[in-house]
């Protein structure tokens, strides 16, 4: 995202805060996310872009298919609006949502849930009562153990090709269930920027270790059921996990939008599609300026790499003693002498579509047209 005067002239009568996304940088990074990918179709994961129009965009594309979602009343959402192959990212145990898939033909053929213990099972067969018969994905633990160490996001129990393969016999045995695949999200490898010799040394011991143990859990569990896909990666593994012929898909969602914990990879570097403007509101010294609002700080662990960062007009950072506020967020150096009350900075987010919990419009720029798109957040949607 590098035509700042441009999205600065097109957006001049918005009033800030407001966001906008790049949409020829957001297709620039859909080709490169396919070309990453070399062949093995993606899945968007809808939290990474909550926005359906871009989600449609990106689905519509060559090397595209389907959607990960990350909560069961949006998968149905999106369903009914025509999305018709959705793999849920993460369990549920919302009874409304499981009910309302369990009672609609439709919605059990399009949508397969994500399970990692027998009593997921136990739970659904409570919430819905019967009805159709409901697939189920198994998640299985991605991370890296290495002298003691867990290296990686704690999900899924389960591990060994023996722990997977007990679960999977489970679900075969229980005609409510359909057991169509097997998923693996290796986030030490696909969310860990390159910053270091060592990080680069963690992920290639993880990227061979899952590599081997990925293959021998997919072939037991073959033995149990025939598996319509085993999907694993995120946008900062796509190579690795596209190059394991076990792995039938991968996903992808915030390499779309280029976010900041994205900016330090060695294999890629996404174009910085999404961003959020401020306004100037204080001038508390020659080289602070104050802007209003702004504090839109990412999930994840407390420290820097969440907050979001000033990116127009360069050379501009966040005070360490203030960092972004919720009512005034400063911004120091020496770009600060030039701005005036009422102009604007540009800023971009840590994470990708969890920064559209605050906006009801992305505002679209296509060349020099601009287009509103209604986000999650717009249409009254609240998946938590």
């Amino acid at each position: 995202m590098g035509d700042f005067d441009r999205y600065a002239r097109l957006t001049a009568e918005l009033e800030p805060p407001y966001a906008v996304v790049d949409l020829a940088a957001f297709r620039r990074n859909a080709d490169d996310l396919v070309r990453r990918a070399a062949g093995t179709p993606i899945r968007v994961a809808s939290k990474s872009v909550r926005c359906r129009a871009l989600i449609r965009a990106a689905i519509e594309r060559p090397g595209f298919h389907g959607v990960m979602s990350y909560s069961l009343p949006e998968a149905i959402w999106l369903a009914r609006d025509g999305v018709d192959d959705i793999l849920m990212g993460y369990p549920t145990v919302h009874r409304a949502a499981l009910k309302e898939l369990a009672g609609d033909a439709a919605l059990a053929s399009r949508i397969t849930l994500m399970i990692d213990h027998f009593e997921h099972l136990a739970f659904i067969k409570s919430a819905t009562g019967g009805g159709e018969r409901i697939r189920v994905c198994l998640d299985v633990d991605a991370s890296l153990r290495i002298f003691g160490q867990h290296l990686g996001v704690r999900r899924s129990p389960l591990r060994t090709p023996e722990q997977v393969i007990e679960l999977a016999r489970r679900v075969a045995a229980d005609d409510a269930f359909e057991l169509v695949g097997v998923m693996f999200y290796e986030a030490q490898i696909a969310g860990l920027p390159d910053t270091s010799p060592a990080v680069r040394l963690v992920k290639r011991l993880s990227a061979n270790e899952l590599s081997d143990r990925r293959g021998l859990v997919v072939d037991a569990v073959k033995q149990v059921a025939p598996l319509r896909l085993v999907n694993s990666g995120g946008t900062g593994s796509i190579e690795v996990s596209s190059a394991d012929p076990a792995v039938t898909e991968v996903t992808a969602g915030s390499g779309l939008y280029g976010p900041t914990l994205f900016d330090k990879y060695d294999v890629f570097q996404p174009e910085h599609a999404v961003a959020y403007a401020l306004g100037v509101v204080r001038r508390p010294s020659p080289r602070i300026a104050t802007l209003f609002g702004g504090g839109y700080v990412a999930s994840g662990p407390a420290k820097k790499s969440r907050l979001p960062s000033p990116s127009w007009p360069l050379g501009l950072k966040l005070l360490g003693t203030e960092g972004a506020g919720e009512v005034q967020t400063p911004v120091a150096g020496e770009e600060a002498r030039g701005l005036r009350i009422g102009d604007r900075v540009w800023m971009r987010y840590a994470k990708a579509g969890e920064m559209l919990e605050r906006f009801d419009v992305l505002h679209a720029i296509d060349g020099n047209e601009l287009t509103g798109l209604v986000t999650y957040r717009g249409e009254g949607k609240n998946f938590g």
